[in-house]
């Protein structure tokens, strides 16, 4: 094997701990970068889901507005024959 006290090995073992601080940072780095693409998945998600309810919603009530426009015809011509 290699003398410990010569080379790479002397460099890991003087500066264990900032190699593990980097390597643990870079990992930390690795998932918040991997969260951020999936919040911003699920965020677009979210608004084509808006778009399609506010687009279901709106065939709702253009349906509901003509049946009451319907309705107020037929009222209006009930009232006009009492007349």
């Amino acid at each position: 094997m290699t003398d410990p006290s010569s080379g790479l090995w002397a460099v890991i073992k003087a500066d264990w701990v900032q190699i593990s601080a980097a390597v643990a940072l870079i990992v930390w780095l690795v998932r918040g970068e991997a969260q951020t693409k999936a919040n911003g998945a699920e965020i677009r998600r979210l608004w084509r889901q808006r778009d399609e309810d506010l687009r279901v919603h709106k065939e709702a009530r253009d349906t509901t507005n003509g049946m009451l426009d319907e309705v107020r015809r037929d009222i209006k011509t009930l009232l006009s024959r009492r007349d």
